[in-house]
């Protein structure tokens, strides 16, 4: 085992100037790598057309970025207590930036794709990392400051990389959404090393578990790959759909079996025996599920249905962001007075109105009317990320904080991607489900179709395209009536979410053994 000589003694907490700055490097570098798993979204078609694929091999640059992070995000623990938090750290943030350039600067589609998967790669530990390194730098009396500002720059990331993207895919070109992590991370980069290189922690030259790392690998890449592809295929009418399925399957549950008996596990499954640790992760991966259903399915009804552009459909999308940014600092400053099992459940709440709310809207809502329940989730949203935060990391000693954000960030990362496979899948087919319950009562037993038909055939239309302009606004209806069943579903798994809240332990002190102060 080595150790560096500032760790001999326990590290006083950093304050004033070294501590904002460090605080603005770290949400920055976080705020970065979220956002380049949705910034390249609406940059799709224009990158397809610039390397000549189809949009379908386009989005492989979304597929290998997100495979390759949630493949990294479960080692960072071990990683970590290898080189060390803040070297690891820094690495990450470094190998982004220089992946980044090489996408922008990809001739070819293959190019581009393995550079994605190598910037996904660099970039796993930054977000738990970035956690770690501010509640450790942080007093204990002000770590849910510290909470709430990593939250607010995970939780608000996502939701602005559209818009960003394609502002700057329709004034620059595709590539600049990759050079503009240059800056913001070289920064990132040299503050964080400047202030922290001499606050290193302890590390540990444990043997590589390389039958776990082989497991993850394959587990977690047949499990992405088949997220992101099988919508495409028909989901397991597919055999390439099928068969990636049962090797996920499989080699999933032989990870879980071996790292539980490993020696030295590359995942500390052990995390899981914490009653608090368990009970705030499946909160957060469930409620994961359902919000970010929620955030998939809306901007596609948006477009798909109701004609919005990209732009407009990012801008009706934005405001969830508002409160959030605003309610973040206000919460974490405060979190020590609060039950935090109660401020979920009000969240929880939120989010099962505002959802109740969206699943009676009709194809005729205006932009203002889809405006405001997106405006009113959004004081659900620190509601949700920070508390959950706070009560897996409670009781946690600080040598596991990385081991436990990474895990926690890996079941969040697969619950985000399950859940747009899931509601995007469902949302098509209960759209193919109402689409034929509606074209039931066009018929020439039904009065009200029989004379629109009239109406169209007086006005010069023929019957061939009366017909074919029926089958839009049938279609129109149809994906309505499948998008507020999606919202109607996920209004009820929010409910259902909140008796397991409770079977979390109080006290709820800061992480890294403040519990009990």
């Amino acid at each position: 085992m080595a150790t560096t000589p500032e760790n001999d003694a326990p590290l006083k907490p950093l304050h004033g100037g070294p501590l904002a700055l460090l605080t603005i490097a770290v949400a920055f570098s976080t705020f970065m790598e979220v956002l380049d798993m949705t910034i390249v979204n609406v940059a799709v078609p224009h990158i397809s057309g610039s390397l000549g694929v189809s949009p379908n091999e386009g989005t492989w640059t979304i597929s290998s970025y997100a495979l390759a992070s949630a493949i990294m995000q479960p080692l960072t623990g071990w990683v970590a207590r290898r080189f060390g938090e803040v070297r690891t750290f820094v690495v990450s943030v470094l190998l982004f930036v220089v992946f980044s350039m090489l996408c922008g600067l990809a001739t070819s589609m293959p190019m581009l794709v393995v550079c994605r998967l190598m910037q996904g790669a660099g970039s796993g530990p930054m977000v738990a990392l970035s956690l770690t390194l501010l509640l450790t730098s942080y007093p204990k009396e002000k770590q849910g400051v510290a909470l709430a500002l990593w939250a607010m720059t995970v939780v608000v990331a996502p939701i602005f990389g559209p818009i960003l993207g394609g502002w700057i895919t329709d004034n620059f070109s595709w590539p600049w959404i990759f050079y503009i992590n240059l800056p913001v991370g070289l920064a990132a980069a040299v503050i964080t090393w400047s202030i922290l290189h001499k606050r290193e922690t302890k590390t540990f030259k444990a043997p590589i578990d390389a039958v776990g790392l082989v497991l993850l690998v394959v587990g977690v890449g047949c499990l992405q790959f088949m997220l992101d592809n099988g919508n495409d295929h028909d989901w397991f009418a597919s055999p390439l759909i099928l068969t990636l399925g049962l090797v996920a399957l499989v080699c999933l549950i032989f990870l879980v079996v071996w790292e539980i008996h490993a020696k030295h596990p590359v995942i500390d499954l052990s995390l899981f025996k914490q009653r608090n640790f368990t009970v705030g992760v499946v909160a957060l991966t469930l409620g994961m599920f359902a919000f970010f259903g929620i955030n998939v399915v809306f901007p596609l009804w948006l477009q798909l249905d109701l004609g919005y552009t990209a732009t407009w459909a990012g801008l009706a999308t934005a405001p969830v962001g508002v409160l959030a940014f605003l309610l973040s600092p206000i919460l974490g400053k405060n979190m020590h007075r609060l039950d935090l099992r109660a401020v979920v459940t009000f969240a929880f709440i939120v989010f099962a109105f505002t959802s109740y709310w969206f699943a009676g809207f009709d194809s005729n809502a205006s932009f203002g009317t889809l405006v405001v329940p997106r405006f009113v989730m959004g004081m659900a949203i620190p509601c949700f990320f920070i508390p959950l935060n706070q009560i897996y990391l409670s009781g946690l000693p600080a040598s596991e904080i990385a081991s436990a954000s990474g895990l926690s960030n890996f079941c969040r990362t697969m619950g985000s991607s399950m859940s747009t496979a899931i509601t995007v899948t469902l949302w098509q087919h209960r759209g193919e489900l109402h689409h034929a319950n509606l074209t039931e009562d066009v018929s020439n037993a039904n009065p009200a179709a029989t004379q629109f038909l009239q109406g169209l055939a007086q006005h010069g239309m023929p019957h061939t395209q009366s017909l074919g302009l029926i089958d839009q606004l049938v279609n129109r209806e149809a994906l309505t009536l499948a998008v507020n069943d999606v919202f109607w579903g996920c209004a009820v798994l929010f409910l259902l979410l909140i008796p397991i809240l409770w079977f979390a332990k109080p006290p709820f002190g800061s992480a890294g053994g403040a519990v009990g102060h």
